[in-house]
């Protein structure tokens, strides 16, 4: 099976599940139903089954499933079984609050290391890594095996960056300013617009109100 076979929306909500099965299990429950997993995340038990399946077999039916093992099944489904190398681009503000927050070793992201054109913030450190220059990122890339790349620059500095990190062979890039970005066919980009968020939450407050 083909990754790319996988609506975006399912692997979306199949992350959704996982924190579920992981709240569960710290609960102590043992096994859950398609329609329990639905009504803790918000959507239907058709809906449940359907992403599931599109990986496999999981559960009894007229039991349901392990939470255990379908929490480890599902993290092995988003590739969540081993460790990602990150590198962020931009310590500002949003930058630090990233490379601050632990959430993202406990889900198998590990921030290897931090770059910053500013000289006033080169030598500082965030989370035990060191702010460094921009002229260290392909070796860093290379050093650290990096898989992902996170821009937090402004908006004037984000296509720059991408084609630099894109030359360093980062082929997934999760982009923070709000510039879209060209990138080759070959890289994974999200774009994450906070601003969107936002506008859309405003919408549904007007619109159903």
């Amino acid at each position: 099976m083909k990754i790319y076979k996988i609506p975006e929306a399912t692997v979306m909500r199949l992350s959704i599940y996982s924190r579920y099965l992981y709240q569960l299990a710290g609960d102590g429950v043992e096994t859950i139903s398609s329609g329990e997993i639905a009504r803790g995340v918000g959507v239907s038990s058709a809906q449940v089954r359907k992403d599931l399946a599109y990986f496999g077999e999981f559960g009894t039916r007229g039991v349901g499933y392990n939470v255990d093992d379908l929490y480890g099944h599902v993290m092995k489904i988003l590739g969540l079984d081993k460790m990602w190398n990150v590198i962020i681009i931009g310590a500002g503000k949003l930058g630090s609050a990233l490379a601050l927050y632990k959430g993202f070793v406990k889900r198998g992201f590990n921030i290897s290391a931090i770059l910053d054109a500013d000289q006033g913030k080169i030598g500082t450190e965030l989370e035990k890594v060191v702010v460094e220059p921009m002229d260290v990122l392909a070796e860093r890339v290379k050093e650290h095996n990096v898989n992902i790349g996170i821009i937090t620059v402004p908006t004037i500095s984000a296509q720059e960056v991408t084609d630099k990190l894109v030359a360093a062979g980062v082929k997934a890039i999760l982009n923070f300013s709000p510039r879209v970005l060209n990138v080759p066919s070959d890289v994974i980009l999200r774009n994450v617009d906070l601003s969107v968020h936002l506008e859309v939450l405003s919408f549904k407050l007007d619109y159903q109100g």
